[in-house]
């Protein structure tokens, strides 16, 4: 596989991109929404398109992009009720240290996101350093 090229669209490869339900660039347009063909999952980037998108930003020097792309795509995996409730427990307050650790270990065993959890790991960490978690007697 060769290194992607920045843009990833060009008009003579739309096959290259696709959503995250399979579907090609090409057959996202306005008259597949006017027929009711597109869900909103249609509408999702795809895992390997964020991929893609590191490997460039990587090549670029821009690694701190390149990472949090890498984390972008491990989150595709993740149903969106679940992010809204992981954004929501991860707000100063929200968790206790346990909670947090918790979080981390569902985002690498159910979702097979490392550099999620090790986020969710370091930000219950910092929590922890800030007097940000969750104080007992709010229980």
């Amino acid at each position: 596989m060769s290194d992607p090229q920045y843009p990833l669209f060009s008009a003579d490869a739309t096959t290259a991109l696709r959503s995250a339900t399979g579907k090609e660039l090409a057959d996202i347009n306005l008259d597949a929404v006017l027929a009711g063909e597109l869900q909103l999952d249609d509408l999702q980037i795809h895992h390997d398109s964020l991929l893609a998108q590191a490997r460039i930003a990587r090549q670029a020097g821009y690694a701190q992009l390149a990472h949090n792309l890498e984390r972008a795509a491990e989150l595709t995996r993740v149903p969106r009720t679940d992010i809204i409730a992981m954004y929501q427990q991860l707000r100063p307050g929200r968790s206790d240290y346990a909670e947090l650790q918790a979080l981390a270990e569902r985002l690498l065993t159910e979702f097979h996101a490392p550099l999620c959890a090790a986020l969710v790991r370091e930000a219950a960490d910092t929590y922890v350093q800030r007097g940000l978690l969750k104080h007992p007697e709010a229980l």
